[in-house]
């Protein structure tokens, strides 16, 4: 069972760079899992739909933007999430993009075999090198919901609706 774990963001942008960073951390603690890749990218909508392809799970780690406590981390399954890193109206949400993919078979993983970790922005349009400090603080918690989620099988492809 192939497994992706991957960081969206841009670099460029204070708190939106933390998918990026998170997995940044977890790079190291999972090379020795030739089940799992971890990898960066700076796309959402289709173009992380076709970077999940061949996968059986993935682990889609993002900023987001709900209004809530900056740092605080959240669990969403599968489309739950819109993911659209672009303004254009060619782009699509995560939703959207997964369905389209497999209405043309490609092989993604199911609604249950797919789990974002968004960790709640405070800044995603100011230019900068580093995530401000809340967000910054909420890194190791968010590698260690994503190290959680392998191990604990929440993130399975034969998810019966219960996690452990």
């Amino acid at each position: 069972m192939r497994t992706l774990v991957v960081g969206l963001g841009n670099p460029l942008l204070t708190d939106d760079r933390v998918g990026l960073v998170v997995v940044r951390a977890l790079r190291d603690r999972l090379a020795d899992r030739p089940d799992v890749d971890v990898e960066e990218d700076f796309n959402g909508g289709l173009r992380l739909m076709e970077h999940m392809v061949g996968y059986d799970r993935a682990i889609v780690v993002d900023a987001i933007c709900t209004g809530g406590v900056a740092g605080s981390i959240h669990r969403l399954r599968g489309g739950d999430m819109p993911t659209q890193h672009s303004a254009s109206g060619h782009d699509a949400t995560l939703r959207t993009a997964l369905d389209f993919g497999r209405s043309v078979g490609a092989a993604l993983p199911r609604d249950e075999g797919v789990l974002v970790i968004g960790i709640e922005a405070a800044d995603v349009a100011t230019f900068g090198s580093h995530c401000t400090p809340e967000v910054q603080a909420a890194v190791p918690v968010a590698v260690e919901t994503v190290l959680s989620a392998l191990e604990s099988g929440e993130v399975r492809d034969d998810f019966t609706g219960s996690s452990a």
